[in-house]
């Protein structure tokens, strides 16, 4: 039987199956045998959000062992947040990946070059991983050349699929009605591969990045 696993999504895990639900802190409620993501979303922040006390519950839970990444943690120019606000929790969060041993998984809106900028400065050792990409084909090529993952949901662009070496390649439904299923199916017809080697090679991934 096959696994499609998905890393991102908003909605309950499914009883069977690999998936990595995303979750706010405040909002994290784990149940057994499931997997999650845990961190400050951009749209969330504020003066006052998070503060010293959501930080600490940020860093009990992501050493919890079903906590298997940080984030989301996001760069987002469309957001009401003010972008050096944005800046500084994304610093912390990705300083916390690091501290943990558990990668980054990353929102990323028209700010490729803070993305680049802070990555450079911060030089992580964990996996960053940006969810949810639907940037064309160059900018895949960029990100790739700079060391991150890619994972794709319901929209994206073909070429830019094409681009992305299956090595660095993940699938995740994040808000779609869409069975993640139907996304290895379409992604596995598009790169004209046989469905159970797009499903090995995510499943690699997946051991390699967030079960290491």
């Amino acid at each position: 039987m096959l696994t499609f696993p998905d890393i991102h999504t908003h909605h309950a895990a499914p009883l069977s199956g690999f998936s990595i639900v995303s979750s706010s802190p405040e909002h994290f409620v784990p149940q057994e045998r499931h997997h999650y993501s845990v961190g400050f979303h951009p749209w969330a922040l504020s003066a006052e959000y998070p503060s010293e006390t959501d930080w600490k519950h940020l860093s009990r839970l992501v050493c919890l062992p079903q906590v298997l990444a940080v984030g989301e943690a996001g760069l987002d120019k469309l957001a009401a947040v003010p972008l050096p606000l944005q800046e500084t929790v994304f610093e912390r969060q990705a300083r916390l990946a690091d501290e943990m041993g558990k990668p980054l998984v990353i929102h990323l809106v028209k700010a490729v070059d803070e993305l680049l900028r802070l990555r450079k400065s911060l030089s992580p050792h964990v996996p960053w991983v940006i969810h949810g990409f639907r940037g064309k084909a160059q900018l895949a090529q960029t990100l790739l050349r700079h060391g991150f993952y890619l994972s794709l949901g319901e929209h994206f662009h073909e070429a830019a699929l094409m681009a992305i070496p299956l090595s660095r390649l993940f699938l995740e439904t994040d808000e779609s009605s869409l069975p993640i299923a139907d996304i290895y199916a379409r992604v596995a017809r598009i790169r004209r591969i046989p469905l159970e080697d797009l499903s090995e090679a995510v499943c690699a991934n997946v051991q390699s990045v967030f079960l290491p």
